[in-house]
């Protein structure tokens, strides 16, 4: 006899109108699981992996979701310190979700929340200080208080309970204005964000899956300093960084420990794709078994 999970109440997911659960027989999500770990191991064990680490409870819960177990939305939640990969590895996820989506006509598949958009405006202070690199120098941006991340986990929320959200967009090139109410973002199946303090304590509660990007400290330090030139920090560069680097012991590197899966931000882009394309793969197979499979 097949035996079948029981459904999940709204009070139990958090989200409401949804039913969390559907009648998967439970063998098929254990078939699922065993794959996963399969593919999770390798992945782990090879030369230049994208893994560092996972939990293995987590397989147990994306073998859900990818089964079609758990029928509600998904949220993602990716963090990292500054010039960890962790924006790179957003839009390729993006990319290769859309690339299903579009070949199998899914609607709606994927949606991204930019956690740097929640930064406060502060445009006033930059006129006043009379430069971005000027304001820079006394007034703390690596620190989650610098961001209204209440605000953001109620969008994500909403977005999982179906309905549609005005994001808020800043402007990244130094004048600090944050623009409210001028994204609409539509509900959909995958909600994916990424930042600097996507994991901490305000946000975390609002992702189903976190993971966190991890990379060696001097590929980070000369990310940081290309990307410094880029934006035109000058002399502030410097002590940009100290202040980030000091300020990620704080608040950024213990997400690592809240995270269920754990990324190299130093692999070959091409690897994060081919990964999840396997994990695509299994979606391919659990649920659109009438489609050409390669």
């Amino acid at each position: 006899m097949v035996e079948y999970i029981l459904h999940k109440t709204k009070e139990e997911t958090g989200i409401k109108n949804k039913k969390m659960y559907v009648s998967v027989p439970f063998s098929r999500v254990q078939v699922v699981e065993e794959r996963l770990k399969k593919i999770f191991d390798e992945e782990l064990k090879s030369d230049g992996s994208i893994l560092v680490s996972y939990k293995p409870a987590i397989l147990s819960k994306l073998a859900k979701y990818l089964s079609g177990h758990i029928s509600r939305p998904a949220s993602i939640g990716i963090a990292g310190e500054t010039a960890s990969g962790k924006s790179t590895i957003t839009l390729d996820i993006i990319d290769t979700i859309k690339s299903f989506s579009t070949e199998f006509e899914i609607e709606d598949a994927i949606t991204r929340v930019n956690t740097d958009d929640y930064y406060y405006d502060r445009s006033e202070m930059v006129k006043k200080a009379g430069s971005f690199a000027e304001f820079a120098k006394h007034y703390d941006l690596d620190v989650p208080q610098a961001l209204e991340l209440e605000l953001m986990s109620n969008h994500i929320k909403e977005l999982l309970n179906g309905k549609s959200v005005l994001l808020p967009k800043y402007d990244m090139s130094g004048t600090a204005i944050r623009y409210d109410n001028h994204t609409l973002a539509k509900p959909s199946k995958i909600i994916i964000s990424e930042g600097l303090f996507t994991l901490t304590e305000k946000i975390k509660d609002a992702f189903d899956f976190k993971i966190y990007v991890d990379v060696a400290h001097n590929v980070q330090k000369e990310r940081f300093f290309i990307r410094a030139e880029e934006r035109g920090l000058g002399d502030s560069a410097n002590g940009i960084y100290k202040n980030a680097s000091q300020k990620a012991e704080i608040y950024i590197k213990p997400c690592k420990n809240e995270a269920d899966i754990v990324l190299s931000g130093e692999a070959v882009r091409a690897r994060y794709k081919s990964f999840l394309n396997r994990l695509i793969n299994i979606v391919q197979q659990e649920n659109f078994r009438n489609k050409i499979i390669i």
